[in-house]
């Protein structure tokens, strides 16, 4: 005799149902109604041809024929639920890319771009955290990081992403209250917005170096955590700001900045790198990750030097 399945949501009802010993009570854990559970058991009597419950005042009881039913639909389900889990976290596994980078790049440059690469790999699922502490990949905290340095981290696979300049930026309203400087010395009288990280970014005086100013110290201004907060501060007429070219490139082309010296190539001995643990740079979701950053990092290299003529 052929037996018929039913639908798992009947299967679920009678093993609540069981293990309540109680309709209203399996219909509150399984969110539906008392009467939908009901339903749900007389299916599946009549689908059986046996009963499964007795009424004993106001409790149900299992009958031999539930007793002998319920561990195997418990075991079913059991094994139902951990298969199903052990496949979706496998494809989870498989399709998240967990992304640690600097809040500020993250802020000015890789979350605008975004977009792009979910687009073009819609089924990865990008986890992103900031921090401007090194992070350790064996953890499995993070898949794939773009770090700032100068690429010399052991048990990691790097390749770097952009080389960086490093400009005085502010904004037209500042500039109209100001007036333009005639040459990069005249900066020292403008309200000049600073880091007080300690780290190993480019400060003003690295700046005033390579515009061949000697400069003893800095005029006060104020001090900030992170560029990003020192760009928003420049954006909104404060004072002048050292930004980093991956950093203000978008805002110099929507005109919100200005680089107040376009000719003086202050570049950065830093840059930004790619990093994985090595051996992990070709896995499929890592790979596309990696071209498509430096497909974008080439676009932005070709906006900077069309901006400046470099």
């Amino acid at each position: 005799m052929a037996i018929r399945i039913p639908p798992t949501s009947a299967l679920r009802a009678l093993e609540a149902s069981a293990r309540h010993l109680n309709f209203t009570l399996a219909a509150e854990e399984l969110h539906v109604t008392q009467s939908a559970v009901s339903h749900q058991i007389r299916h599946l009597e009549e689908l059986w041809g046996v009963q499964l419950f007795k009424r004993k005042g106001r409790s149900l009881i299992l009958t031999e024929a539930g007793h002998e039913i319920v561990p195997v639909i418990r075991e079913f389900i059991r094994k139902l639920t951990t298969t199903i889990e052990g496949i979706t976290s496998t494809y989870e596994t498989e399709n998240t890319l967990k992304v640690t980078l600097l809040e500020s790049f993250a802020f000015k440059w890789f979350v605008p771009r975004l977009g792009h690469f979910n687009s073009e790999c819609p089924d990865v699922n990008v986890w992103i955290s900031t921090t401007d502490d090194l992070t350790d990949f064996t953890t499995g905290d993070a898949d794939v990081g773009i770090r700032l340095g100068y690429g010399n981290w052991e048990n990691l696979y790097q390749e770097i992403l952009l080389r960086e300049y490093i400009m005085p930026v502010c904004s037209p309203g500042l500039l109209e209250k100001y007036g333009k400087p005639k040459e990069p010395r005249d900066l020292l009288r403008y309200p000049l917005l600073r880091r007080y990280t300690s780290d190993i970014l480019q400060r003003w005086k690295d700046w005033f170096r390579d515009a061949g100013v000697e400069v003893d110290t800095i005029p006060e201004g104020t001090h900030f955590p992170q560029t990003s907060l020192a760009l928003q501060a420049a954006i909104d007429d404060q004072g002048v700001a050292l930004a980093r070219s991956a950093h203000v490139l978008d805002d110099l082309k929507a005109g919100r900045l200005v680089n107040m010296f376009p000719d003086v190539r202050s570049k950065s001995g830093l840059a930004y790198y790619i990093v994985c643990l090595s051996g992990r740079e070709n896995l499929p979701v890592i790979a596309s990750f990696r071209n498509w950053l430096q497909h974008e990092a080439e676009k932005t290299r070709k906006e900077f030097n069309k901006l400046f003529g470099q």
